[in-house]
């Protein structure tokens, strides 16, 4: 395999700005809009009737993102191109009753989301950010970037065990993080962040809240060959497509397919919600972009027939301190290029066919690819790609980026797989 080719800084800067301004997927989704506006896409509403006119479109509904772009003079059974990706992180979110507290802490209630590796939450200086639900039915986006919460971890000296038979949390006793002093007084929270946002007391009707590390992205290694930051899983996807998605539409290339980016919530905990994988939000989206332009019911099983989906998500990277978990044939490597996931059971929805796909797209894009599978001592991980292809009968290839530290607070990629990602993504969004 040739040497990849060095990065492009500039990508990778706007990753990190991107991961960093981030901190919930309603933030996520509202910077991969800004971006494709820039491009020249349009929100379009659910409940308004479309029209079937070339150009970008995207639709918004919570934490997820659906956006495709109509070259001139696309039939209605033209197939579709998908980069497929989720917006949420495993992470702290707020409960409904927020505040809490003991022995003189005030603390606020948290329930944990996903999987995440608990004991990076540990003693970091943690922000809050998330979507407020006023009583007249709209929102807001809320972010407090500053030091609010921690989760203090109790000190050796009060459990000397702990380096030898080691740390040992529990999930509700142990992650409850402190905000302050004093009485815990009903409403607290909530009141702040009204506050900090600008509204009116009692104004908030509900919230979707979560903790973030403020701790910015850097480069980090003697060459800066290495980057380390939030959300990797799995906002480097989202924006990699947003980012290749939006050059696809500006290139001017006569496109044989329909480009589309869709970034679903709620993957870490099974992807069954109305903005999730498993909900009918990108089936809807497509079918209402076929008849739009004036298809049927036999033009969309057309175009869905023609249809591949690139199912982007992180993927692990060989563990130099861990080598004996991977397979011993499969070692992806960061800066090795972007990674092509398989599992014969279908925890991954690669096939043959779909990497001959895969493969063609990174030939084009000169970008090398590298292959995963799992141990076969271990359980494999699963994404939205097999969910995709069993509810839409749309042919679906599991690729991502190799990184370490999956799920912490702080995960770890090279620097150069964001770009090479994008650029393979551009190639295959192109057809």
């Amino acid at each position: 395999m040739s040497e990849p080719p060095r990065f492009d800084r500039g990508h990778t800067d706007d990753l990190m700005s991107f991961l960093a301004a981030s901190p919930s997927p309603y933030h996520a989704v509202a910077n991969a809009a800004e971006r494709l506006e820039k491009a020249g896409f349009r929100q379009v509403s659910e409940t308004d009737a479309w029209d079937g006119t070339s150009g970008g479109k995207y639709v918004l509904r919570g934490g997820a993102i659906v956006a495709w772009y109509v070259p001139e003079g696309a039939a209605p059974h033209t197939p579709f191109r998908i980069v497929g990706a989720h917006t949420d992180s495993p992470n702290l979110r707020v409960k409904p009753l927020p505040d809490t507290g003991a022995h003189g802490w005030r603390q606020v209630a948290v329930e944990i989301y996903g999987g995440p590796l608990l004991n990076s939450w540990l003693d970091r200086d943690l922000g809050l950010a998330g979507r407020l639900t006023l009583r007249d039915g709209s929102t807001r986006l809320v972010n407090v970037d500053r030091p609010l919460l921690r989760v203090p971890q109790l000190a050796i000296h009060l459990d000397r065990s702990v380096s030898a038979e080691g740390l040992k949390l529990d999930k509700q006793r142990h992650l409850q993080p402190v905000w302050g002093l004093g009485d815990t007084r009903d409403g607290d929270l909530i009141a702040f962040l009204e506050e900090t946002a600008g509204l009116a007391a009692g104004e908030v009707a509900g919230w979707d809240l979560m903790a973030h590390s403020i701790e910015a992205p850097a480069y980090l290694g003697r060459d800066k060959e290495l980057m380390a930051g939030p959300r990797m899983d799995n906002l480097l996807s989202v924006h990699a497509g947003a980012a290749a998605l939006a050059a696809v539409a500006g290139s001017g290339a006569a496109l044989p397919c329909i480009p589309v980016l869709a970034a679903f919530d709620h993957e870490e905990n099974g992807s069954q919600s109305d903005t999730g994988a498993d909900g009918p939000l990108l089936g809807s989206v497509l079918e209402r972009s076929v008849f739009a332009r004036g298809g049927s019911y036999e033009d969309r099983a057309r175009a869905f027939a023609g249809t591949v989906c690139l199912s982007s998500d992180t993927g692990h990277a060989v563990h130099p301190n861990y080598a004996e978990r991977h397979d011993p044939t499969h070692h992806p490597r960061v800066n090795g290029g972007p990674i092509l996931k398989v599992n014969v059971n279908n925890r991954y929805a690669t096939d043959g066919s779909g990497r001959a796909v895969w493969a063609a797209a990174c030939e084009k894009a000169e970008v090398p690819f590298q292959s995963f599978v799992s141990n076969n001592s271990m359980p494999c991980g699963t994404t939205i790609g097999p969910i995709t292809a069993a509810r839409h009968g749309i042919k679906t290839v599991d690729i991502g980026v190799a990184i370490l530290s999956m799920h912490s607070v702080r995960e770890l990629c090279g620097a150069d797989d964001p770009w090479l990602l994008a650029n393979s993504l551009v190639a295959f969004l192109e057809g």
